[in-house]
């Protein structure tokens, strides 16, 4: 919040372009997997709606990405947990009989390949693989940590979630295995361990927290280290990025990860593309070049569609159909689509959510107190967050 107050966080616009969800299913695309089906059940329309519109893939083929909404189908619930949206859409499952099933969270920014994820496990003989980055132990506390046997470090012997007391690598006794909540499942194996998940009263019915313990219990859990997956197009820089963007804070730095000269993560690789929606949009344009102003960004990503007159960018990420009048400033933020920012305006460390508008000589991120005062959100970091369609009193 405040940024899902209108929508699900897989809709979330992120780095100007794209919304949160494309990186998951541009993944799969890429990967070679062409029959999707995308959960839903909070405030899922803004989601439905670039998922239908964006993702057509060919009918001629019977290929397909489709939203399924919530349905009720099991009992007058929603979905309990995510191992319950699975148990509670096992017709898909069974309309398609696949032998593997790929379960990938929407909400994570990154690049990988699920092929070699699945190869892998078909190869060790586990009924449910786990894909996992490296972390340093010291963060522990923030991830399900996966613990291996040692003799052989593709199965699972432990899924302890944010434990204190962590057991580090074997071969890196300084990193720990942190669970990227992307996962690989028989078929059938899947389906009996998420009916008998129903069926536990106890259950919080959650992939990572009770299906993996279950797997793991029987002693029929893998585990795919991350850093062997081998993306066409990626550098050592970005080879292994992965950010679970669930905070304000984490958000705004993933943001930033996009704009430096050598990025941390390079959305210019043509080998493994990101796929969205934008199309038919102007490009953008810099005007005023006068003596008392001038319309410039520097190290900055720009969309399709904006308009700097007369304004200056810097370290920002900027959305289509930003517009920037003249003399405003703006600098380390996030504005995402159509916000306008009039004469003489100050943004810094700021996201401003989509169609906001800025009046004239209003300043925002350069007083957190005021910020909070005027019903803003301020992170711990001092990143000010502006609401949906606010328009800012002067």
């Amino acid at each position: 919040m405040p940024l899902t107050s209108h929508r699900a966080k897989p809709a979330v616009p992120f780095g100007g372009i794209y919304r949160l969800v494309d990186f998951a299913l541009s993944n799969l695309v890429n990967s070679g997997y062409l029959k999707i089906v995308v959960l839903t059940q909070y405030k899922s329309h803004s989601l439905d709606r670039h998922v239908t519109k964006t993702w057509r893939m060919s009918p001629l083929l019977g290929n397909y990405i489709a939203p399924v909404p919530a349905q009720q189908r099991v009992g007058k619930h929603w979905y309990l947990g995510s191992a319950d949206a699975i148990y509670q859409c096992l017709n898909i499952i069974d309309d398609e009989r696949p032998d593997i099933v790929v379960v990938v969270g929407a909400d994570h920014v990154y690049r990988m390949d699920f092929s070699q994820m699945v190869d892998s496990h078909i190869e060790s003989g586990a009924e449910m693989t786990v894909a996992a980055i490296r972390q340093p132990i010291a963060m522990s506390t923030e991830f399900g940590v996966i613990e291996t046997d040692p003799s052989d470090p593709t199965r699972i012997t432990a899924f302890r979630e944010k434990p204190s007391d962590p057991v580090g690598l074997a071969d890196s006794p300084g990193e720990i295995l942190a669970s990227m909540g992307n996962y690989v499942a028989n078929a059938d194996a899947l389906r009996r361990a998420v009916t008998e998940d129903a069926e536990d009263p106890d259950s919080k019915h959650d992939m990572g927290g009770d299906l993996v313990p279950a797997f793991v219990a029987k002693g029929t859990a893998g585990v795919y280290d991350f850093i062997h997956n081998d993306v066409p197009g990626s550098t050592d820089r970005d080879r292994d990025y992965w950010r679970d963007v669930g905070t304000l804070d984490s958000y705004f730095e993933a943001n930033k990860d996009l704009i430096s000269i050598n990025p941390v993560f390079n959305v210019y690789n043509d080998e493994w593309p990101l796929h969205t929606g934008y199309t038919g949009l102007p490009p953008a344009k810099f005007v005023h070049a006068g003596p008392d102003r001038v319309g410039y960004a520097a190290d900055s990503v720009v969309s399709p569609g904006v308009i700097v007159s007369g304004a200056t960018v810097s370290g920002s990420v900027l959305s289509p159909g930003v517009y920037l009048h003249s003399w405003s400033a703006v600098s380390d933020s996030v504005l995402m689509d159509g916000v306008k920012v009039h004469r003489h305006a100050q943004i810094h460390r700021a996201i401003l959510d989509k169609n906001v508008i800025v009046p004239e000589r209003t300043r925002i991120g350069l007083d957190p107190d005021h910020d909070r005062a005027r019903g803003f959100t301020v992170t711990e970091s001092g990143i000010t967050v502006v609401p949906k369609g606010t328009v800012v009193e002067p």
